[in-house]
C-alpha cells in the first residue's frame, strides 16, 4: 500500500501508479490499496472502497490506463479490444452511475480513433487513453470548483435571507466522492468560503452511512461547521425552519430532470416541498442523460441484504425477514428547484414544471444541436425482431410488458402518412411504438423528412398531460437517437373515431370532452395563463419544428389552390370544383388572410393537426394522439381542425346510408356535437380564465379590474377564436378533398358518383366558412349552413 498522508484525496495517481483510498475504514483509518488495473477497479467500486459517481468514472479510466501499460499487446487491434472489454467490465461494476458509463465510452472511442490514424501503433493507442484518462482527473476538480461557485449563488438568490444559511446535503458528495473538492459538498464548500455558510447539515445516510462516516469526515477536517443527524430527523429539523436549503448529488440525471441518487433523497425532496425549502441538484454535465426520457428509465441496483441485517459481521435482525436494500432512489424533477453543474445552473422557466435540459445543454456548447439526419445515415426501420430487442433492452419497458419477447406480439397499425405505429402486447400488459423515418411514409424517400418531428410530440404529449391528463396517454420514452417514442397503449374497446363516425357510432360524452381539454390546453399555453418569459421561451422550442410546420402551410393553405403534384380528387367529377379553387380570386384572398395568421400567431401550443383520424375513443372516454405537427399557433387551429373533420363525418354519411340505417340520428349527432364542443369550449375557457388569469401577462388584472371590462375581454377574445376556428375549419375541410392525404370518411364510399356527391357538399360549405368566416356570430349559423349546403 502507498503511504498514508492526512489528505482527503480519494484518487492518487503517480507516475502511472493508482492508489485509491478505503474509504470503507473512515472515519478511523486512511488506508490507500494498490490498483494494478480494471479487475482491482471493478472490486474497489463494488465493494464501496472507492464510491461517488465522479470518483469511480475517474477511477475506472486511470485503472485501464495502468492496466494497459502492463499488459501490452502486439498489435492494434488487440490494444482496442482490451480497451473495450475494461471498458464492459467496469460498467457493469456500478450501471446506475452514468458518469461512469460515458467516461469508459470515451475510453473506447480515443482507442478506436487512434488505431484508425496512420501509423498507429499500441504504443500510440496506450498513450493516448492514459493522457485522456489524466486530463478526466484534472477537468473533475476544474468542473467541482465550478460547480461550487454557480451552486453558490443559486442557493444565495433562491433563499434571499440576510443571515448566513443553514443547508441540509445527504450522503457524500465532497472529496471522497469526486476527485476533489466535491458536487453538492462543494457547494457547500463555497457557500462557507464566501462567508455565506452558518451551519452544514449532513444525514447519516443509512445504511451505509456515507454521510455519517464521510462527510461529517470532510466538514470536521475542513473546520466547517456542521452537524449530523438521523435521516429520520430531517423533517423535524426542517419543520424547526432551521433548514434554509437542499443540496444533493446524482448517480444520474434523465433528460426532464428526475435524478437518481442515493437512497433517501427522495424522502428528504419530498419534505421540502412540503415546508418550501428550495432542493437542488449538483451534478457534473456527465451525470446528465438525455438518452433516458424520465427517471422511469434508470436502472436501478440493490445492494446486500447484510448492509441491513448485519453490523461488523454479526447478524443482528432476526432470520428470514426478507429485505429491500436499493443503493438508489430517483427524486422527480418537480421536486427539484435547479439543476446546478460547471456550465451554469439549468432552472425552470417561470410557471413551468419542466427542465428544459437539453436546450441547455445545446445553448452552451455541451452536446451538439443535430440537425435532419440524412437518408444515408438515419436508423433503419424496426421490425418484429429488432423491435422485440430494443423493447428488452430497456428494463422498465419489458416489465411492463411482462414475460419474455418470444411472448410478446406485435402489429404494426399506423394508418397515416407520416409515421411508422406498433402495437406491442406482451402478459402483463401493452406499449405503442411510434418510429418516424427520414421521410414521409406514404411517400417514401423522394420526401425527405427529419427524425426529430417525435421530439416535438413528446414534448407534446406530456405538456399536455400535465394540464389535462385524462385525455392525453403517457409517454414512457423519447429515443431521439433511433427517432422513436414508446407511450401508453389505449387498449380496446377504443377505436379511432374516424371508423366509428365511418361506421355509425354515436359517443354522447364527446363534446364536452374535447371542448374542455381543447379549452385547457389553449388556455394554460396561452399568455393569457402564463407569463411572457415562459411563453417566448417555449415559443423558441417548438418553431424549430419548421418541416412539419412546412407540410402544413403547404398542403392546407398553398397546394390545394394552385397546380401542385400532390393534388387529387374524384376525378372527372369534382374537376370543376378543383378549377374553381385554383382560381377564384376570393378564396384564394381568403386562404392567404389564414395562412398569415397561422405562420404569424403563436398564441398557444397546438396539436397542430388535431382530426377525428388522431383520437382514440369509447362512449366514455377519448385519448389525444398523433401530435407529431406541434407547434405554437392560433388558438382557433386546433379548434378548427376538429370541428372541420366532424363536418367531413357529417357530410359523408349520405354515402354510407343503407335501408336499415338512413344515419340520420348520426348527422344530427355530429352536427350537434360541432356546436357544442365550442359551447364547452367557450364554458371552460371563461372559467379558467375567471379562476387563472392572474397568472398570465395578456389580459392583466391591473387592467381588466372590473368584472365587466373583463367579461368585454372575453367576449372579443372568444368572438375572434371562433371566427378563426370555422375559417381554420374550412381549410382543413377543402384540403381533404382536393389535396393529398384524403379521409377515410369519403375514400371508404366506392361509388365514384355517391362519394364525389358528398365532397362536392363538403366543399361548398368549406368555400363559406373559408369567405365568411369572419362574419359569423354564433354556431347556429354554422350548423344552419351544413344543413343547406
Amino acid at each position: 500500500a502507498f503511504e498514508v498522508e492526512m489528505a482527503l484525496e480519494a484518487i492518487r495517481y503517480r507516475d502511472g501508479k493508482l492508489a485509491l483510498l478505503d474509504q470503507r475504514l473512515l472515519p478511523h483509518e486512511m488506508v490507500y490499496v494498490d490498483v494494478r488495473g480494471a479487475e482491482d477497479a471493478k472490486e474497489a467500486i463494488a465493494s464501496m472502497a472507492v464510491r461517488g459517481a465522479p470518483a469511480i468514472a475517474i477511477a475506472a479510466v486511470l485503472a485501464m490506463a495502468v492496466e494497459l501499460h502492463e499488459v501490452q499487446h502486439e498489435n492494434v487491434e488487440g490494444t482496442v479490444q482490451h480497451v473495450k472489454e475494461m471498458a464492459t467490465k467496469l460498467v457493469e461494476a456500478r450501471p446506475t452511475a452514468v458518469n461512469l458509463s460515458h467516461a469508459c465510452d470515451a475510453m473506447v472511442k480515443a482507442a478506436e480513433e487512434t488505431a484508425g490514424e496512420e501509423g498507429a501503433d499500441p504504443s500510440s493507442i496506450r498513450q493516448r487513453v492514459s493522457a485522456l484518462a489524466k486530463d478526466m482527473l484534472a477537468e473533475d476538480v476544474r468542473c467541482n470548483r465550478e460547480i461550487g461557485r454557480v451552486g453558490a449563488k443559486a442557493i444565495a438568490e433562491s433563499v434571499r435571507v440576510p443571515e448566513a444559511l443553514n443547508v441540509l446535503t445527504h450522503c457524500n458528495t465532497g472529496s471522497l466522492a469526486t476527485a476533489g473538492y466535491g458536487t453538492a459538498l462543494g457547494v457547500i464548500r463555497s457557500l462557507y468560503e464566501e462567508g455565506k455558510l452558518k451551519n452544514a447539515v449532513c444525514t447519516e445516510t443509512r445504511p451505509y452511512g456515507q454521510g455519517a462516516r464521510l462527510t461529517a469526515f470532510e466538514l470536521v477536517h475542513d473546520g466547517i461547521p456542521a452537524t449530523l443527524i438521523a435521516d429520520s430527523a430531517a423533517a423535524a429539523l426542517m419543520s424547526q425552519g432551521k433548514v434554509n436549503a437542499v443540496v444533493v448529488g446524482a448517480d444520474r440525471i434523465a433528460e426532464n430532470g428526475d435524478t437518481a441518487n442515493k437512497i433517501g433523497t427522495l424522502s428528504l425532496a419530498v419534505m421540502a416541498k412540503y415546508y418550501g425549502i428550495p432542493f437542488f441538484v449538483a451534478a457534473p454535465v456527465s451525470s446528465i442523460d438525455t438518452t433516458m426520457a424520465s427517471g422511469k428509465e434508470i436502472e436501478i441496483e440493490e445492494r446486500s441484504p447484510e448492509e441491513l441485517t448485519h453490523f461488523k459481521g454479526a447478524r443482528v435482525v432476526v432470520e428470514n425477514i426478507n429485505v429491500w436494500n436499493p443503493a438508489f432512489d430517483v427524486t422527480p424533477s418537480d421536486l427539484v428547484t435547479g439543476i446546478i453543474t460547471e456550465v451554469g445552473l439549468i432552472s425552470k422557466p417561470q410557471s413551468s414544471a419542466r427542465f428544459g435540459i437539453r436546450d441547455f445543454l445545446v445553448s452552451k456548447g455541451t452536446i451538439p444541436d443535430v440537425g435532419p439526419p440524412s437518408l444515408e445515415t438515419a436508423h433503419a426501420a424496426l421490425d418484429e425482431a429488432s423491435l422485440k430487442q430494443y423493447l428488452s433492452s430497456h428494463s422498465s419497458l419489458a416489465a411492463m410488458l411482462g414475460g419474455s419477447p418470444v411472448e410478446w406480439s406485435i402489429r404494426e397499425i399506423g394508418d397515416g402518412n407520416i409515421n411508422f405505429v406498433f402495437v406491442v402486447k406482451g402478459p402483463d400488459g401493452g406499449l405503442v411504438v411510434k418510429q418516424g423515418l427520414p421521410y414521409v411514409r406514404s411517400i417514401g424517400n423522394s420526401w425527405p423528412l427529419s427524425c426529430d418531428r417525435l421530439r416535438y410530440e413528446a414534448h407534446y404529449l406530456r405538456r399536455h398531460r400535465e394540464c389535462y391528463p385524462d385525455h392525453v396517454p403517457e409517454v414512457h420514452l423519447l429515443d431521439e437517437a433511433m427517432g422513436l417514442i414508446v407511450m401508453q397503449y389505449i387498449a380496446p374497446p377504443h377505436i379511432v373515431l374516424r371508423k366509428g363516425i365511418t361506421t355509425g357510432r354515436i359517443f354522447p360524452k364527446l363534446a364536452k370532452q374535447m371542448g374542455k381539454f381543447l379549452a385547457n390546453a389553449a388556455f394554460k399555453t396561452s399568455l393569457i395563463g402564463n407569463r411572457t418569459a415562459v411563453h417566448r421561451e417555449q415559443v423558441l422550442f417548438y418553431n424549430r419544428n419548421i418541416p412539419m410546420f412546412k407540410i402544413t402551410e403547404d398542403l392546407v393553405f398553398t397546394e390545394p389552390y394552385m397546380e401542385a403534384d400532390h393534388n387529387w380528387w374524384t376525378s372527372p367529377q369534382l374537376d370543376e370544383e378543383a378549377l374553381f379553387m385554383r382560381t377564384d380570386p376570393e378564396l384564394k384572398l381568403a386562404i392567404s388572410n389564414l395562412k398569415r395568421k397561422f405562420c404569424e400567431q403563436t398564441q398557444a401550443l397546438i396539436h397542430g393537426d388535431l382530426h377525428t383520424g388522431s383520437l382514440m375513443v369509447t362512449k366514455e372516454s377519448a385519448w389525444i394522439i398523433d401530435a407529431e405537427f406541434a407547434m405554437y399557433g392560433p388558438i382557433g387551429f386546433d379548434v378548427g381542425a376538429f370541428l372541420g373533420n366532424l363536418l367531413l363525418g357529417y357530410f359523408a354519411q349520405e354515402g354510407h346510408r343503407s335501408l336499415d340505417n338512413d344515419r340520420s340520428s348520426v348527422k344530427h349527432w355530429l352536427l350537434s356535437c360541432v356546436s357544442d364542443t365550442w359551447a364547452f369550449f367557450e364554458e371552460e375557457f371563461r372559467r379558467l380564465w375567471d379562476t387563472d388569469g392572474a397568472n398570465g401577462d395578456a389580459f392583466s388584472p391591473k387592467l381588466f379590474g372590473s368584472d365587466a371590462l373583463k367579461a368585454s375581454a372575453q367576449r372579443l377574445f372568444l368572438q375572434e377564436v371562433l371566427q378563426d376556428a370555422l375559417g381554420f375549419a374550412g381549410a382543413k375541410m377543402a384540403r381533404r378533398i382536393v389535396g393529398l392525404a384524403h379521409v377515410e370518411d369519403f375514400k371508404s364510399i366506392a361509388d365514384a358518383e355517391l362519394r364525389a356527391a358528398c365532397e362536392r357538399r363538403a366543399l361548398h360549405c368549406a368555400w363559406q366558412l373559408l369567405k365568411k368566416h369572419h362574419k359569423v356570430t354564433n354556431m347556429e349559423e354554422v350548423v344552419t349552413l351544413a344543413k343547406s349546403c
